[in-house]
């Protein structure tokens, strides 16, 4: 099990949920509900693999279990304030392992961010997994050219969110930039289908796969 820490963030601070305690750091970016259980679990599923994972809480406290609530929290979510909490975040985890390279994989919103966080720290992000991420804000689209991570995505067949056509484009444009990305996308599958405390859209054989390309992506690259 991980703790929740307060880290230094842009000369202010933010907190987040951190376990681990030897091996490479990884970054993981919440979904749209908040720093909840679902996403503590996964910090200690990464931190179990054998890295040191921390989840900043980009909402500083605040969460949502309903859409309603999770799109107003996202909206008002500001991304260059974001940024610059996963770049604290980035920061710890080199100070705590030492290693200058650090994934990042995030879900739904946090794998728009998580990529977002690869483009912002190229010097440090070496391996970016989104799943099902978008960036929903037109304004908020990053410098691709500064992306110099490794990216395999994990996308849904049946998401009306990010569709399989949107990931098909990103992908394109990226390796048109001559990045190293691979976005893959599951048969059967709807959005949030790694999420397993929702059972109307989790998908376990999907999530396995997607979980263990994942961990191979950091093993090798980090």
């Amino acid at each position: 099990m991980g703790e929740l820490i307060t880290f230094t963030s842009n000369g202010g601070t933010c907190e987040g949920y951190l376990a681990g305690n030897s091996g490479p750091g990884v970054v993981v970016i919440q979904e749209w509900w908040g720093l909840n259980d679902h996403i503590k679990d996964i910090v200690d599923r990464v931190a179990a693999a054998g890295f040191v994972a921390l989840a900043p809480d980009l909402y500083h406290g605040a969460s949502a279990t309903e859409p309603d609530g999770a799109g107003k929290l996202m909206m008002g979510l500001n991304v260059g304030e974001a940024a610059k909490d996963m770049s604290g975040a980035i920061d710890l985890l080199q100070q705590r392992t030492g290693n200058a390279r650090v994934g990042a994989v995030g879900f739904c919103m946090g794998g728009g961010l998580a990529l977002v966080a690869a483009c912002h720290r190229p010097d440090a992000v070496a391996a970016v997994a989104p799943f099902y991420g978008l960036i929903p804000w037109a304004s908020a689209q990053p410098d691709w050219s500064a992306l110099a991570a490794k990216v395999e995505g994990h996308y849904a067949a049946d998401d009306a969110f990010f569709t399989p056509d949107n990931a098909a484009a990103l992908q394109a444009q990226l390796r048109d930039l001559g990045k190293d990305a691979t976005l893959h996308v599951y048969a059967g599958c709807d959005h949030a289908f790694f999420n397993d405390t929702r059972p109307e859209v989790y998908n376990a054989a999907a999530s396995a796969t997607a979980w263990d390309r994942t961990i191979n992506l950091f093993r090798t690259t980090l």
